[in-house]
């Protein structure tokens, strides 16, 4: 069944065919300059002159095999390290194949596989290990080129290449010495040049930090051989990375999500990590307004189940390995609440596969020294072009409490309609859902234009994108305006904290004022209250709540049920009002992402119940017996 929504919809989108495809292309004010002296003669003058110089360093190389030794968590890091290049050893070369339109599979499996190898010879010397090094990285210089129309795929490719060259490339002989660094440039460099590839170059997400980070790599492996265009490339990364690290202030949020914080943040962390060693500095990256709080927010965003806060495209949930970025964080300030200490001491054959930059990983956690130990807060916000709150019920809480609730706008990279949605959790049971992310490659095989962004564009049909698919307030069946903008209003700290958003601009004049307001009411109860002012426009809101729990409708409410425990809806205000039931599986769009037993609670509201202009819906979450 399809929802009303999905019928506005429809006429509109037949103008979505000239928009912009890149998942990436928002540029954004400018921002907070870092240092950049390079120049071709600076870069000579500066640059480390001995290899490793890319994170490893022979200085940190020593520490590190000392800690080998003495450390429990480097030591058994490294152990599930080498059980990972084992493997590697007996797997077949990577071959040039692209899976719809990226080479991304096979650049990050190279990246893992580099990371792995690379490391594992560095400390143990294996000639075995060394002659599948130079396999590896012969057959992939020599595919015919790295795919440059997805440029994240060469990007990763040339971390690859470089961190395998830097660590292991003077035992290699001569021709593949020569073929690695002219590839690096043929094949890495010089295609970013092309006008049509340079669309990340100022952008304001993930790319940015991706594709400059793999262009560093490149250019400070090959600034031997060809210096003017290493200088040249690290100085227009130092001016182009800031459009996206500015993404993180004022307290660390990342507009796209926790799993794409994993992914944008681990290339910069690359990327501070090579210019200091190579260089000396990173030109004030690992300084850079609100960028060590990210690690914070990457916490935070991990609810007691493992699942994510999971807005914007972001994946489910954790998948119980350390996320070795946070390394670096912890390695940076001395604190060891950013070392995932149990993870990292599981043991090494349960820990299965390796994130790809577990190498460099092994680096910084070795970098690491205690100084502090800090708490996550109970209660936090964070600001920015996606402003989330988060009320947390901490280690002790019987009940497991957590909530999440978001404003921002649409039009984000890997944005969604979700402004005012929520995810709630009690007792181990996520109440409230997100639907999350769907595979894109799928997707866009079929024609469908997953990344324009504009208010017609096909990608608001999706469940997991559009309003309709996410816990939060929808006004005349209508989808969210995409370019409005919901701010965090009001938040209040303390034994009874809250936050209000305002709605009012992604209504696009359906109503003249809205807020919602969220209130954690003690360690079982979650309060949404959403006050309105109505206009000629308006002609009725929707309060909606994603969920898979079972459902029983009573008066006034809902009573869910899942894994044996009951969450009560109450309606508090319009007792007259009763909940209806909205199934989303099978889900409503043929594209859309099936979810076992999804649905949409909904509570109506007729404008004509609201004869002064005005009103206020407030919905009671609490546990039940």
């Amino acid at each position: 069944m399809k929802h009303p929504g999905f019928r506005l919809m429809l006429p509109l989108l037949i103008f979505s065919m000239t928009l912009v495809r890149l998942e990436a292309y928002s540029l954004t004010e400018e921002p907070v300059r870092l240092e950049n002296p390079l120049t071709e003669a600076w870069l000579k003058a500066h640059i480390r002159r001995s290899t490793p110089r890319l994170i490893l360093t022979p200085s940190k190389e020593k520490i590190l095999k000392q800690k080998i030794k003495t450390d429990p968590v480097v030591r058994n890091y490294y152990s599930a390290i080498k059980l990972n290049a084992s493997k590697i050893v007996s797997q077949d070369l990577l071959k040039r194949e692209l899976t719809g339109r990226r080479l991304l599979g096979v650049s990050r499996e190279m990246l893992y596989r580099m990371n792995i190898l690379s490391m594992v010879y560095r400390m143990e010397k294996d000639p075995v290990i060394l002659k599948r090094i130079v396999n590896e990285v012969t057959a992939v210089c020599l595919f015919s080129d790295w795919n440059p129309s997805h440029y994240l795929d060469v990007a990763e490719m040339s971390v690859a290449v470089a961190i395998a060259l830097d660590w292991t490339g003077n035992d290699w002989p001569a021709d593949t010495r020569e073929l690695a660094l002219k590839t690096l440039i043929e094949k890495g460099i010089q295609p970013s040049y092309s006008e049509k590839e340079m669309s990340w170059i100022k952008v304001n997400n993930n790319w940015n930090q991706v594709c400059h980070g793999g262009m560093i790599a490149a250019s400070l492996a090959i600034a031997g051989n060809d210096p003017a265009l290493a200088a040249r490339t690290i100085a227009r990364a130092l001016e182009g990375m800031p459009y996206a690290l500015q993404e993180y202030a004022p307290d660390g949020v990342y507009p796209e999500g926790t799993t794409y914080w994993s992914y944008g943040t681990s290339f910069s962390v690359v990327t501070s990590s090579m210019l200091s060693s190579a260089l000396g500095t990173d030109f004030g990256l690992a300084q850079y307004p609100a960028f060590l709080k990210s690690a914070d927010f990457r916490l935070l965003t991990v609810a007691p189940s493992g699942w994510y806060f999971n807005f914007s495209d972001c994946g489910d949930r954790d998948n119980e390995g350390a996320d070795i970025t946070l390394a670096w964080f912890a390695a940076q300030t001395g604190n060891q609440s950013w070392i995932e200490k149990e993870k990292l001491l599981l043991p090494p054959a349960s820990m299965g596969k390796l994130p790809r930059l577990a190498g460099a990983g092994l680096v910084w956690l070795s970098d690491f020294t205690p100084l502090k130990v800090t708490t996550l807060p109970l209660t936090w916000k964070g600001e920015g072009s996606n402003p989330i709150v988060i009320f947390r019920g901490g280690e002790n809480d019987p009940h497991q409490y957590y909530f999440g609730g978001k404003g921002g706008k649409a039009n984000n990279n890997h944005g969604n309609m979700d402004a005012g949605s929520f995810i709630f959790e009690l007792n181990g049971v996520r109440w409230s859902v997100d639907p999350g992310n769907q595979g894109y490659n799928q997707i866009e095989q079929t024609g469908f234009d997953l990344w324009g962004r504009c208010q017609d564009c096909q990608r608001w049909l999706l469940l997991t994108k559009n309003n309709f698919g996410h816990s939060t307030l929808t006004i005349n069946h209508a989808p969210f305006r995409v370019e409005g903008f919901v701010p965090l209003i009001n938040f209040k700290e303390g034994d009874v904290p809250e936050a209000t958003f305002d709605l009012t601009s992604v209504y696009g004049g359906n109503i003249q004022n809205a807020t919602r307001r969220f209130v954690r009411e003690n360690n079982h109860s979650l309060l949404i209250e959403d006050r309105f002012i109505l206009n000629k426009n308006t002609e009725d809101l929707t309060w909606q709540m994603i969920t898979t729990a079972d459902m029983e409708i009573t008066k006034g409410g809902a009573v869910l049920r899942q894994d044996e425990k009951k969450l009560q809806l109450e309606i508090l205000d319009q007792p007259e009002l009763s909940v209806s039931v909205i199934s989303l599986d099978p889900p409503p769009f043929y594209l859309d992402r099936k979810i076992d037993g999804l649905k949409r609670i909904e509570i109506r509201l007729p404008a004509y119940l609201f004869k002064e202009g005005n009103g206020t819906i407030r919905v009671r979450l609490s546990a039940k017996e």
